[in-house]
């Protein structure tokens, strides 16, 4: 799910990956808006934020808005730096850590915040926002672009183009294809949306402890492919011994 790439990469790879981080995702967006009241997986709404706050001369909020922006600006740099870093040395370890740097946060979080006693919401919004960060650049990358897990509207704007597709291809690989892109489509706009349902019955019951469910889930990551490699390792080794 993680560790294949290039061509080694298959479609059930990117499912599966855009299932699981997408459902991490809607758990993320909901926990943060109910705790905080700002939106901390994407940026689309901090710019419109950010217009408004300038065209009524509050510099103040505008300048949070530009702070939410960098944040998970930083997170995508952060991710990708630390996935060529480690690469050079240990390529399969290469996308574990930035995993393990959003686990980290988005626990802390939920550990040692409690949001009845914030007095600086938006410190806590701009961590969740480089969390998501990280993630987002992990999923473009390992993915080759093909998957993006925090926000919808590049998604929709895809899907509303492969959906038309669908009338003009007639040929059995490229309809294929379509479909296989639609499909992968639906996935992520589900599993967002299941997430943030999940997420906000979870909340009404343990508040930001909601976030150590998505830990689960990124931590259920990290197993599923350790084993993966482990089966494979010995899986090669086999095949080697007998011939």
């Amino acid at each position: 799910m993680l560790k294949n790439r290039g061509k080694k990469r298959a479609y059930q790879h990117n499912i599966r990956l855009a299932t699981l981080l997408s459902f991490v995702a809607g758990i993320v967006n909901i926990s943060g808006l109910l705790s905080l009241n700002i939106l901390t997986t994407n940026l689309t709404g901090h710019f419109a934020f950010l217009s408004e706050a300038f065209v009524n001369n509050n510099y103040k909020t505008a300048f949070i808005s530009v702070f939410y922006v960098l944040c998970f600006l930083a997170g995508s740099f952060i991710s990708n730096l630390t996935i060529e870093l480690v690469s050079r040395k240990k390529p399969s370890l290469a996308y574990a850590v930035p995993i393990n740097i959003e686990i980290l946060i988005i626990a802390g979080v939920a550990l040692f915040i409690n949001p009845k006693e914030l007095q600086h919401p938006e410190y806590i919004a701009a961590i969740l926002l480089f969390a998501m960060g990280l993630q987002n650049s992990l999923v473009t990358k390992v993915s080759q672009s093909v998957v993006r897990t925090t926000h919808l509207t590049g998604l929709f704007t895809d899907l509303g183009i492969e959906l038309s597709q669908l009338f003009f291809y007639k040929e059995k690989r490229e309809l294929q294809q379509l479909k296989r892109g639609v499909y992968l489509k639906l996935s992520i706009i589900l599993f967002f949306f299941a997430g943030g349902i999940v997420g906000g019955l979870l909340y009404k019951e343990i508040a930001l402890k909601t976030l150590l469910v998505a830990c689960c889930f990124l931590l259920l990551a990290l197993v599923y492919d350790s084993i993966l490699l482990r089966y494979y390792t010995i899986k090669h080794k086999v095949t080697t011994h007998k011939h």
